[in-house]
């Protein structure tokens, strides 16, 4: 059965790479096409003078023919030329890693080699990190890239690139066994049509993005859009064939790896789809909230164990994972784990957050044992020191608080007071209702109609409520609806209450983050130029552990779209809720490995406290929320201390 297996492995890697070579000959003869059209007026004009010369094409009119070819074939080869050499000069895009010379990690280079001797194919000239849960191979043999290798052969072997994750969570055996198929791809990658196809491909894609370079004048720019329509053109001829081409590479390199650990990489699997859901929670719920607040995690993949072993520890399915951590982990390849996971934490601050690419003032490092303290505290304080100052941009009285409050200060009792509407009268409370009918403002007056059974929402507080030209607060016309809202406090169903005195100050509080946003992005962006221009001053030695990439704008890979004004509310009252729990009684701030910012009353997490938070924000009913502060000890008219 051995013998059968095998050779079904050799046939399978066989049709891989044929595939591959087939398909990358027709991306060349695409090349191949191209060229010829570029010369075919050339041709012509040879074709004619040599007809004069021998006296077969003679007169006026071949002469004039000639001239007219002339001119074609002259402008049609400077054309060729432009795209040729822009094809060729452009620089291909480079993915942001943080490269690993060899003195930074002997071991993890030991053993990429011994898996390509075991494979049998080309070792990768060199190894480089991302904050991601993938790994690939990446072509820098471009001139361009040559200073991010850190590999001394030169012989034109591709860059393997690891995710950083893999590292901290995986042992030694599964990241060989992950890694082989991966390794296995240097193999087609040095056959020399495949070679210059995949070098083709990248020109043309590195040649349409050159007319978005800022540093073009308005003549070299109209050029470039030339070349890159040109570009564009070839590009859709051979996409098909070089994405059969690299499925061939990808095929060819799965069954060459099937003699390596195959067994162990079935297991390991499991590992990188648990180690993708760790990360992509642990950057969403723990990284980005320290990132908006100017600080970056340093030990983002030494989390990802944390967050994976709590997943384990919660998840019935994930029972067992965490035993694998009495084995050596991967990360014990590296010379220096720490100095490595704060360079890949700082890059995946500058990828999926936009942050500066070295750490300053407003941009420093925070440790896991500091994150309470120095990240959730100091945001919940600063959510709520920013909602206060819209209050007082609206007009807000202190006086909120009520008279038995002496003491002076930002206080919840002013926001709770402010958010919270009168509820209309229920069943219960027909005698009161019905005294309140001589009012001028009754809220029952204001109705869809007598087809709607349900009492008048809580949005109706008077007829200074009332929506114009008799739309109705609860059910508006869809055709007049204003639903430019959306981005305040989301799309509300019809049957949802709305508390306007919410939607305004989400509003007001949406305005106040874009102008803090775009003062920080200001900031950012005179960082970045004052680094690049030390940067071009000096000539900087190269590092064991650097970071490469691409000089286009950041973030590439946002977490999050922009959140609605009523997630942006809610995130404030709860923030201004935390602040009075930790100084008036028994709470203080802690981390949770999966939800992030957290807060810890009595020790136990309160996990409760959004769903009240909610009622107040889009119901403007402090009921549930006053029970909540009631039972936990809370003094909501006590002022809070402020950033």
């Amino acid at each position: 059965m051995a013998g059968v297996s095998g050779t079904g492995s050799v046939v399978g890697e066989e049709w891989g790479a044929r595939a591959a070579h087939s398909r990358a000959l027709a991306v060349l003869r695409v090349r191949g096409r191209a060229l010829g059209l570029a010369v075919l007026p050339a041709a012509v004009a040879v074709v004619l003078y040599a007809g004069g010369v021998t006296g077969h094409f003679t007169g006026p009119a071949w002469d004039t023919a000639r001239w007219v070819v002339t001119v074609l074939a002259v402008l049609v080869l400077l054309a060729a030329t432009a795209v040729a050499l822009v094809v060729a000069r452009a620089r291909p895009a480079a993915t942001p890693t943080v490269e690993l010379a060899e003195t930074a990690a002997p071991d993890l280079y030991r053993l990429v080699r011994d898996l390509a001797d075991r494979l049998d194919v080309p070792a990768p000239a060199g190894i480089a990190l991302t904050p991601d849960c993938d790994s690939w191979l990446e072509d820098r043999t471009h001139r361009a890239h040559r200073g991010l290798r850190t590999a001394h052969d030169g012989d034109g072997a591709p860059v393997l690139v690891i995710g950083s994750p893999f590292l901290w969570w995986m042992r030694v055996a599964e990241l060989r066994a992950v890694l082989a198929p991966v390794v296995a791809g240097t193999g087609p990658a040095a056959q020399p049509d495949i070679a210059a196809a995949r070098r083709f491909v990248r020109g043309l894609d590195a040649a349409v993005a050159v007319p978005d370079d800022p540093g073009l004048d308005p003549i070299r720019r109209l050029g470039a859009h030339g070349v890159g329509r040109m570009a564009r053109v070839l590009l859709r001829a051979c996409r098909g064939h070089a994405a059969e081409m690299e499925r061939g590479v990808a095929a060819a390199g799965s069954e060459r790896a099937q003699a390596v650990d195959y067994g162990v990489r079935i297991v390991a699997q499991e590992q990188v789809g648990l180690a993708y859901a760790g990360w992509d929670r642990l950057l969403t719920r723990v990284a980005l909230p320290a990132w908006r607040m100017g600080r970056w995690p340093a030990k983002l993949d030494a989390g990802v164990v944390s967050a994976l072993t709590e997943l384990s520890r919660r998840d019935r399915l994930a029972e067992g994972f965490s035993s694998r951590l009495g084995e050596r982990p991967a990360c014990d390849l590296l010379e220096e784990p720490g100095a490595v996971d704060e360079a890949t934490s700082l890059l995946a601050a500058r990828l999926f957050h936009g942050g500066p690419a070295e750490a300053g003032p407003d941009w420093s490092p925070v440790e896991w044992s500091q994150y309470p303290e120095e990240v959730v505290d100091r945001k919940w304080r600063t959510d709520a020191a920013r909602l206060h100052q819209v209050l007082d941009g609206l007009g807000v009285p202190d006086s909120a608080a009520g008279p038995a409050s002496d003491a002076v200060g930002p206080t919840l009792t002013r926001v709770i007071a402010h958010l919270t509407t009168e509820r209309p009268p229920g069943p219960a409370d027909q005698e009161p209702a019905a005294a309140d009918v001589t009012g001028p403002a009754d809220p029952e007056l204001d109705v869809t109609g007598p087809a709607d059974p349900e009492p008048a929402t809580a949005d109706v507080t008077g007829p200074a409520h009332q929506e114009p030209d008799g739309i109705s607060a609860v059910h508006p016309d869809p055709d007049t609806a204003d639903l430019t809202g959306a981005d305040q406090l989301g799309a509300l169903d019809d049957d949802e209450p709305v508390n306007p005195a919410a939607e305004a100050l989400a509003g007001a509080l949406s305005a106040l983050l874009v102008r803090e946003e775009a003062a920080r992005e200001a900031r950012v962006a005179a960082a970045a130029e004052s680094a690049r221009s030390a940067e071009k001053s000096r000539k900087a030695a190269p590092a064991a552990v650097a970071v490469s990439g691409p000089d286009g704008p950041l973030p590439l890979f946002p977490l999050q779209p922009p959140r609605t004004g009523r997630d942006l509310l809610a995130d404030h009252v709860t923030a201004m809720v935390c602040c009075a729990a930790v100084d008036t009684a028994e709470a203080v701030p802690g981390l949770d490995w999966l939800d992030g910012p957290t807060l810890l009353v009595g020790g136990e997490r309160a996990a409760d406290l959004g769903p009240r938070v909610l009622a107040l924000v889009e119901d403007g009913d402090p009921e549930p929320l006053s029970v909540w502060l009631a039972r936990t000890g809370v003094r909501p008219e006590k002022p809070v201390r402020l950033v």
